[in-house]
């Protein structure tokens, strides 16, 4: 019997035998929808079935084959690894800014999220699919350790012309780094003067930089520094409940905001 690992690396090996596991693990095929489904000659598709029928993984069926019990066990685990690996890999560059501590749910969960870094032609590709997000929100919610120029010109935007509604928990030096800037004070005044928005602020920080657009959840990464790293954005609901749980939790722990409070 081979060990595990001698197992793992059997697989590893070939891209074909991966691919064949995983599509004869979904239904019976003929050895021509394998050729089809991975471009292997016959040659290397009777190599792999063979070895695979050794391994008791697949048999025989109708003129085809099919994965056994324990085949399609392999296919799946080796499918999670994959799986696993693929989002290490859209996470290896930004791993080192995001704030696990805070997030509460298994990373596999952003498996399909989109993962937005800025390059030298567009440095803030970031902030700019943050705000095409927000832009297109009927109900934009935000907990965050700061609120920048661009995404309070476009909550303001949303809100005054009765396109949305805005919600947003904010730390207190957040707000005090707005209110010496007249333009920006004024701005984030009419917001909260309208029937839809509502802000409120923590004394505590808020160690997370969190927009929930509707049904997508965007993570703005930064450094030690404050520069914007990436935003990771995903629609997958677990994440959502987290986003949506975890603004409740710092909504129900801050005060109304009040502007005559940070009033110079």
């Amino acid at each position: 019997m081979e060990a595990p690992l001698e197992e793992i690396e059997f697989l590893a090996r070939s891209t074909n035998r991966v691919e064949v596991l995983r599509s004869l693990a979904s239904g019976p095929r003929t050895r021509r929808d394998l050729a089809a489904a991975t471009g292997a000659s016959q040659a290397t598709l009777g190599r792999i079935l063979e070895d695979f029928t050794d391994r008791s993984w697949v048999r025989r069926e109708d003129g085809g084959y099919v994965a056994t019990a324990t085949g399609t066990l392999v296919a799946d685990g080796i499918g999670d690894l994959v799986r696993v690996l693929e989002t290490e890999a859209k996470l290896r560059d930004v791993v080192a800014y995001l704030p696990t501590a805070e997030l509460s749910f298994d990373l596999r969960r952003l498996a399909d999220a989109a993962v937005v870094v800025p390059t030298r032609t567009r440095p803030s590709a970031p902030l700019q699919r943050v705000l095409g997000e927000m832009a297109d929100a009927e109900r934009l919610r935000a907990f965050s350790h700061t609120l920048n120029e661009q995404s309070l010109s476009v909550a303001h935007e949303r809100v005054t012309a009765g396109e949305g509604r805005f919600e947003a928990v904010l730390p207190a030096s957040a707000i005090e780094a707005l209110a010496v800037d007249d333009r920006l004070w004024e701005k984030l005044r009419a917001l909260a003067r309208s029937e839809d928005a509502a802000l409120r602020v923590r004394e505590e920080d808020i160690p997370l930089a969190v927009t929930i657009t509707d049904e997508m959840v965007t993570l703005l990464v930064r450094d030690d520094g404050g520069i914007l790293r990436a935003s990771i954005h995903t629609d997958d609901p677990v994440v959502h409940e987290w986003a949506e749980g975890t603004f409740t939790r710092y909504w129900d722990s801050a005060e109304p905001f009040d502007p005559a409070s940070f009033d110079r």
